[in-house]
C-alpha cells in the first residue's frame, strides 16, 4: 500500500544530512519522497534501506534506483551490499532508529494537523478503531483509519499488508490526510511497531489501551517485555492523554506507570472514569447505560454480542466524546453500529443454527470469545480452531486447551502453516489433551469447517476462529484463496 502527496515537497540530501547529524559530501541533489520499499520508489525518493529479519533492504539498491530514486540512507552492513557507488549514500548506525523523525520532519509533522487517536492492546484493538472511526463518519466527520483490516481515508479505501505500517509510509498517509482535510483518524498501534521504532515522529492527541495477553512472545520474549512496548505509546513523546482499560492486570498497571495523564475505564468498576451503569443483555446485544467523567450519561441500543464487546464499545464511546461529539449523538448512534468484520461476524443464510467467525488468535480471546457464545446459546457450542506456523508456538498448547475446555465440539484444523508442517502445529495445539469423536483434528480447514457444519443442529452455534477477516491462507509461502465466511456459507448450502 503506497500513497503519495499529490503537491510534491522537496529537500536537498543536504538539508536531510544535517537533519540526522551527518556530513554529506555529495553534490546537492533534490529529494521529493522517502520510501523504504524499493518496488514502489519513484523519481526523486531517497531510498532508506533498512535491515531485516531475513536480508537487507540494501540489496534492493538497484531496483529502487531503477524506479527513479536518487539517494540512499543506510547502516555499515548495507552500504557494502551496495554495487553503485555513484548512487549518493548517506550512512548511519541505525536506519530505522531514524527513519521515523526524518520522515515526519520531511513531510511537516503531518499529524500535528489531525486529532488522531492511536489504540494498543493485544485483543480489541481493531473493533475499537472501527466502532470509532463509524461513530466520526455518523457525524459527518472527515475522517481516516489505519489498521489490521484496511486502511481509510474518506472514502478511499486501501489494503494492509500490517497493522501498523512502516514509520515512511506511515507518514506519507499522515500528509495525504492532511492533503484532503481528514480531520480525525483513528489508528492501531502494535507492539512490533512501537519496539522497531515505526510510531516515532508520531504525536497523538489520545492513545488507548485495551488488555494485554500472552502473544508474540516469539517476537518480545516474555510479557515483561511485551507489556514495556505498549507502555512506550503512553509517554509525553506519542501523547497528550492516555485512556486505559483497567479490567485486567496490565491496565491497572498502566494506569499508575504512565507518563502522560490517564482516563480509566471499566465495565463496572465505578473507581474508574467511565464505567456501565448498567449493561442489560437482550436478543439483538445490550441496552447500556455509560457513565463518563464529570457525569456525563450515554444511553442506548448496542447491537454486538460479548462482554468483551462492552469493553470495546465503551471505549469507542469515550473516545468518541473525547473527541468532541456530543454524548446524546453517539447514544442515539450506538443501535447503528456494526462490529469489524471477521469479529465474531455472523453468517447467516436461513440455517436453524447459528454461526459465527472471529479472528480470535490468543489463548485469551479464543477462551473469551467461547464464554460468550456459549452464554447465547441454547445447544451445543461447535468450535474450530488452528494455530499459524512461524509465530509464538508457545501459546499453541494454551490454545488447543482453551479450545477443547470451552466448547461442546472441538475441532482442530490449520490456520496459516507458512513454511511449518501443519501436523507438527496441530500436535502442539493437542499436546496432553484427552478427546474423543465428534471432537477432531482434521488438517484441510475446508474438510474441517465441512465436518463442523455436518454436526450443526438446530439451536447449535458454529465458531469458526483464527481467520476472522483473512481472505487467504499461507503455505508454504504461497498465499491460496480462502475466507472462513465463504467456505462456511458454502458448507451450511451444500448441507444435504
Amino acid at each position: 500500500m503506497i500513497v503519495r502527496v499529490e503537491h510534491l515537497l522537496s529537500k536537498s540530501l543536504k538539508e536531510i544530512a544535517q537533519y540526522v547529524g551527518l556530513n554529506s559530501q555529495f553534490a546537492d541533489v533534490s529529494i521529493t519522497g522517502i520510501t523504504s520499499q524499493a518496488q514502489s520508489a519513484a523519481a526523486g525518493d531517497l531510498f532508506i534501506a533498512l535491515p531485516g529479519a531475513k536480508t537487507h533492504g540494501a540489496k534492493f539498491a538497484e531496483l529502487a534506483s531503477a524506479n527513479g530514486a536518487v539517494a540512499i540512507i543506510t547502516d555499515n552492513d548495507g552500504a557494502v551490499l551496495i554495487t553503485n557507488k555513484n548512487l549518493p549514500t548517506l550512512i548511519t548506525n541505525d536506519p530505522r532508529a531514524l527513519a521515523g523523525n526524518l520522515t515526519a520532519w520531511f513531510y511537516g509533522f503531518p499529524l500535528n494537523s489531525i486529532f488522531g487517536v492511536g489504540i494498543t492492546g493485544t485483543n480489541g484493538k481493531t473493533t475499537v478503531t472501527w466502532l470509532l472511526h463509524q461513530l466520526w463518519r455518523s457525524a459527518n466527520i472527515d475522517s481516516a483509519l489505519i489498521g489490521t483490516i484496511s486502511t481509510q481515508i474518506g472514502s478511499e479505501i486501501l489494503p494492509s499488508n500490517k497493522t501498523t505500517p512502516e514509520s515512511d509510509e506511515l507518514q506519507a498517509l499522515f500528509a495525504v490526510m492532511r492533503e484532503r482535510h481528514i480531520r480525525n483518524l483513528a489508528m492501531e498501534v502494535s507492539s512490533h511497531a512501537l519496539s522497531q521504532n515505526r510510531v516515532t515522529g508520531s504525536k497523538f492527541k489520545i492513545v488507548a489501551f485495551t488488555n494485554l495477553s500472552q502473544d508474540h512472545l516469539d517476537f518480545h520474549g516474555s510479557m515483561e517485555s511485551y507489556f514495556e512496548a505498549k507502555k512506550l505509546l503512553f509517554t509525553f513523546e506519542y501523547a497528550e492523554k492516555g485512556f486505559i482499560n483497567i479490567d485486567n492486570e496490565y491496565g491497572n498497571r498502566l494506569s499508575a506507570e504512565a507518563e502522560i495523564p490517564v482516563i480509566t475505564l471499566s465495565k463496572f468498576n465505578r473507581k474508574a472514569n467511565w464505567y456501565f451503569d448498567s449493561a442489560v443483555a437482550t436478543s439483538s446485544g445490550y441496552e447500556v447505560s455509560i457513565r463518563g467523567s464529570g457525569g456525563i450519561l450515554v444511553e442506548g441500543k448496542l447491537p454486538l454480542f460479548g462482554e468483551y464487546n462492552l469493553e470495546n464499545a465503551i471505549m469507542a464511546v469515550a473516545l468518541a466524546i473525547e473527541s468532541g461529539l456530543d454524548p446524546i449523538f453517539v447514544g442515539s448512534q450506538m443501535a447503528a453500529m456494526k462490529g469489524a468484520p471477521g469479529r465474531l461476524e455472523q453468517i447467516d443464510i436461513g440455517q436453524p443454527f447459528a454461526a459465527f467467525v472471529d479472528y480470535a488468535h490468543t489463548p485469551d480471546a479464543v477462551m473469551r470469545v467461547l464464554e460468550n457464545v456459549t452464554a447465547f446459546t441454547s445447544g451445543r457450542v461447535i468450535a474450530l480452531l488452528g494455530c499459524g506456523g512461524d509465530r509464538d508456538a508457545n501459546k499453541r498448547p494454551l490454545m488447543g486447551r482453551a479450545l477443547l475446555n470451552g466448547s461442546n465440539v472441538a475441532v482442530f484444523t490449520s490456520d496459516n502453516p507458512r513454511s511449518e508442517d501443519p501436523l507438527s502445529i496441530l500436535n502442539s495445539m493437542t499436546e496432553g489433551l484427552n478427546f474423543e469423536s465428534p471432537t477432531k483434528v482434521i488438517e484441510n480447514r475446508k474438510t474441517a469447517i465441512e465436518y463442523a457444519v455436518s454436526l450443526a443442529e438446530p439451536g447449535d452455534s458454529i465458531l469458526l476462529l483464527g481467520k476472522g477477516h483473512e481472505v487467504g491462507q499461507e503455505l508454504n509461502g504461497v498465499t491460496h484463496k480462502f475466507d472462513d465466511r465463504i467456505e462456511l456459507a458454502k458448507a451450511i448450502e451444500g448441507r444435504s
